[in-house]
């Protein structure tokens, strides 16, 4: 189709099951999508009905039981972990419910961890996770221990980690969840600034004034995924 945007990731039919004390329990139930490159995807939907886990399998941090994952016209399903990790440091940024974030370093140190396995100048390194944090508001607690920031600080260091290497694909899962009001709004300014450069974006949110800025909605419940 004329003026069609190329796939910037696409799942197919996609299950991811877990064991439990219970048994088995079936999280992600052939679930598929598609998201174009400078595409907002924004999903909702309650608790514990598998959008964490859809956006692990996504970044490839988790490996799917069925189906398939493409990136960027690339099928990426059964990549082991040193490719897939390939994959992630140039074209995948993410922001997860855990900081994961080296509390006795510094913010900076969390933000140039994103380079450690670059061949980038870490002179270069450094500026651009100044900038980075530049961006969430930081640069003045740059060189604070990650240990005595606030919640809603950490979260941005992370956020701040994520952009530090500008990616194609951006996975965030309730990016705003710890922040205040303006913070948050912040957040998100950014994040449609990085969405009208080019970057495509797939947000978990339960915040409903999240949904407006997104191109395309979906809902999950229940491990299956269906457009709002």
């Amino acid at each position: 189709m004329p003026g069609a945007r190329p796939e910037r990731l696409r799942l197919e039919n996609v299950r991811k099951t877990f064991r439990a004390a219970t048994g088995e329990v079936d999280v992600l139930r052939g679930v598929s999508l598609a998201l174009g490159a400078g595409e907002f995807g924004v999903i909702t939907g309650p608790s514990g009905s598998g959008k964490t886990t859809l956006l692990m399998v996504a970044g490839l941090l988790q490996p799917v039981d069925g189906g398939q994952v493409w990136f960027d016209g690339q099928d990426v399903s059964g990549l082991g972990e040193a490719a897939a990790a390939e994959v992630r440091k140039r074209g995948v940024g993410m922001v997860f419910q855990k900081f994961c974030l080296l509390p006795h370093r510094s913010a900076l140190d969390n933000v140039e961890f994103r380079f450690r396995y670059l061949d980038e100048d870490p002179r270069a390194a450094r500026n651009m996770a100044l900038a980075a944090l530049d961006r969430v508001g930081l640069a003045p607690k740059a060189r604070q221990a990650a240990r005595l920031l606030s919640v809603g600080e950490m979260q941005r260091v992370a956020i701040a980690r994520a952009l530090a290497v500008p990616p194609k694909l951006l996975l965030a899962d309730e990016p705003t969840g710890n922040l205040d009001p303006e913070s948050a709004a912040g957040v998100m300014a950014l994040f449609r600034e990085l969405n009208r450069t080019g970057t495509s974006i797939l947000l978990v949110t339960h915040n409903p004034d999240w949904v407006a800025p997104g191109t395309t909605h979906w809902t999950m419940h229940d491990g299956h995924l269906a457009r709002a």
